[in-house]
């Protein structure tokens, strides 16, 4: 949206402030409204159905002057210095109303230092409230006089004078009614979204389980860019620093998918604490200009909102590498008197600048499974190699872009695999050290050659580099739950979810596992909370319906089965759901579905096959699976072929896949 747009949309004030000083900004607003001016204040104003940032950020483009309601909650929360950084960079003027002495952070002290201040003193409310009526007519008076806005400047305080004065009782009734109101509609909104975000909290973390000091979440850090162009820069700088952090000893650092989980969500730094059981959150933004970068980052004390540390960097790009370390550095520093530890060592990093933006650029594009995005990484990638063909990080992620494109049936396993050998052996050559190519290497013996102890070779590898890659401790936990003991798994996969709470895709991995080991009421229980948090997160629903299939609530089952979204998964569960209803001409209507687009999922159909008793059919497309479906790795154990595993011919098949009994 264009700034002409923006500003048709929005008020000529904006009103920031902190969640717990709701009441007192509707009542800013229901006397500046009263005085004809037209504000914006969220949630009020923002438009059923849109994302709650985008309203934000639209409205503070379109006003011509921002209102901060400035106290020590204001000075604690970090969506008010978002805010007030955002009105800065759009330089547009700030009034700040300030409520008590609570001293700015360094962060808020920078981008308030030129702006006007109307301090709720000695001559109380009624007088603050008509100098800020005063200051803002002056401010709107010279912005409508210009063709352009007026600089943010800090003019001289302006005395009310009696005719502008508004009446004391005027006053009582306006701020009562706004109070009234606010206290109804805010409380109502956030006591809505306190159980929403307590029954998410709940699904993820142990209600007694203790937040260990030594611990601190980095959330995505926001693109403050001119152009809002470079998300995948941003968020490259905070992924970086989570990789930095979690090297050092006994420091907990959830992982990147669930410290990103809040991106674009309006939670409190007190809930994302909550949900991701850590002490200490680290935020920050980034605002990039051609080859430099402005970094502000921020650690904060959860429980009590208190800001520990707050910096900005002004850099050129070939710094920036200096910047994280010294980040990484300060977190510690300022946790010292817990932690008692440091950050590792790194070798000076001398990377192309450009080449590392291509790098992240890939990396970016990499998080996402669609056919395109994993195109485009790979583009990236290769751009990055082309200039630097000795940047090692650049072909190791180029080798899981390539397998996540067989892992997803875009390519032929054969195909795929040849690329991830390539490229991961390429990796290890220019840098041994790195973790990520032997873990790629095991998940290649895993899937084409099904060399198991090969694949544990390779995986003890990347766990013994780095002990915290968690890509390795998920791939620990598959490997185990396919030639070891399914106990073993359920641990190791527990150890991956304590280091990534929120990561959907590993807990609904984690409740097939319990599924498998029959433990079918911790299964649903796991199930549900993903599609708590996410009513339509893939295959969740097939996965329950195949739960509940093991229960013997057959309807329940269908229901799932009938609500899952994602095409492919919703065709492996009908026919399940449809056999169990004895609805034969339904579930041979379905299978002859599943049959049609059958693909890369050849290990599914043999799944039904088993299921509906027809042995022979099974064996075939299992036969199949072996050179065309990664999936046929879950054969060991799966509750679906239950009924042919007394075949000699299942035997058989696991000798040949090199699996034991």
């Amino acid at each position: 949206m264009q700034e002409s747009e923006e500003s048709a949309n929005a008020g000529d004030v904006f009103i920031s402030y902190a969640s717990k000083d709701a009441a007192t900004a509707n009542a800013v607003v229901a006397v500046l409204e009263s005085q004809g001016f037209k504000c914006w204040i969220a949630p009020r104003n923002v438009a059923p159905g849109s994302q709650y940032a985008d309203g934000i950020v639209r409205a503070i483009n379109g006003a011509k002057v921002v209102v901060l309601v400035l106290s020590e909650s204001a000075i604690a929360s970090p969506h008010v210095g978002k805010e007030i950084e955002r009105a800065s960079s759009k330089q547009r003027p700030i009034i700040a109303l300030k409520t008590d002495a609570t001293p700015l952070t360094p962060a808020l002290e920078y981008f308030l230092s030129e702006s006007q201040w109307v301090e709720v003193g000695a001559e109380g409310t009624e007088a603050a409230l008509a100098k800020l009526s005063d200051a803002l007519r002056r401010y709107l008076s010279a912005s409508a006089a210009s063709a352009t806005a007026a600089a943010p400047g800090r003019p001289p305080l302006v005395r009310a004078s009696p005719k502008r004065r508004i009446p004391w009782i005027a006053t009582v009734f306006a701020c009562a009614a706004a109070l009234a109101l606010a206290y109804f509609v805010i409380d109502k909104f956030w006591r809505s979204k306190q159980a929403a975000s307590e029954r998410s909290t709940a699904a993820v973390t142990p209600a007694a389980a203790a937040i260990s000091d030594k611990s601190v979440a980095v959330l995505p850090f926001v693109d403050m860019s001119e152009k809002k162009d470079q998300a995948y820069f941003s968020d490259g700088l905070a992924e970086e620093l989570i990789d930095m952090l979690a090297k050092v000893p006994d420091l907990r650092v959830p992982a990147r998918t669930s410290s990103f989980y809040f991106k674009e969500q309006h939670a409190t730094i007190a809930e994302i604490a909550k949900a991701l059981s850590v002490a200490h959150i680290l935020e920050g933004s980034v605002r990039r200009s051609g080859n430099t970068v402005r970094v502000t980052v921020q650690l904060i004390r959860a429980d009590n909102g208190y800001h520990l540390w707050s910096e900005t960097y002004d850099r050129d790009l070939q710094d920036v590498f200096k910047v994280q370390d010294d980040i990484s550095r300060t977190v510690v520093e300022k946790l010292k008197l817990t932690l008692g530890n440091a950050v590792p060592s790194t070798p000076p990093r001398t990377v192309n600048p450009e080449v590392h933006n291509l790098y992240l650029q890939g990396r970016f594009f990499l998080q996402n499974e669609s056919a395109g995005d994993l195109e485009k990484a790979i583009g990236f990638f290769q751009r990055a190699i082309a200039i630097d063909p000795s940047y090692a990080p650049a072909w190791a992620l180029l080798g899981f872009a390539y397998f996540r494109q067989v892992a997803n049936g875009y390519v032929e396993v054969s195909q795929g695999d040849q690329g991830v050998k390539a490229t991961a052996q390429k990796a290890i050559e220019l840098d041994p050290m790195l973790s990520e190519p032997y873990q790629l290497l095991s998940l290649v013996k895993m899937t084409d050659s099904h060399d198991w102890a090969g694949a544990r070779a390779e995986l003890d590898k990347a766990l013994q580099v780095d002990p915290t890659n968690l890509g390795g401790l998920i791939a620990d936990a598959h490997l185990t739950r396919s030639v070891g003991n399914i106990d073993d798994a359920i641990a190791k996969f527990r150890q991956a979810l304590d280091r990534d709470p929120l990561n959907l895709l590993n807990r609904r991995y984690f409740g097939r596992v319990l599924y498998f080991a029959g433990r079918l009421d911790e299964a649903e229980a796991t199930i549900r909370q993903v599609l708590e948090m996410s009513p339509t997160f893939p295959a969740a629903h097939y996965e329950l319906g195949r739960i509940l299939l093991a229960k013997g609530q057959v309807a329940a089952a269908v229901s799932e089965f009938e609500a899952e979204k994602s095409p492919g998964w919703s065709e492996f569960g009908l026919p399940l759901g449809y056999h169990a209803q004895q609805r034969t001409s339904d579930a041979n209507a379905a299978l002859a579905v599943m049959l049609a687009d059958s693909a890369g999922s050849e290990f599914q159909v043999a799944e039904t096959y088993a299921y509906f008793g027809n042995s022979d059919k099974a064996f075939y497309w299992l036969d199949r699976a072996i050179d065309h479906d990664p999936g046929i790795q879950w054969l060991r154990g799966d509750p679906l072929f239950k009924g042919i595993t007394a075949d000699p011919r299942y035997a058989a098949l696991l000798r040949k896949l090199n699996l034991p009994p």
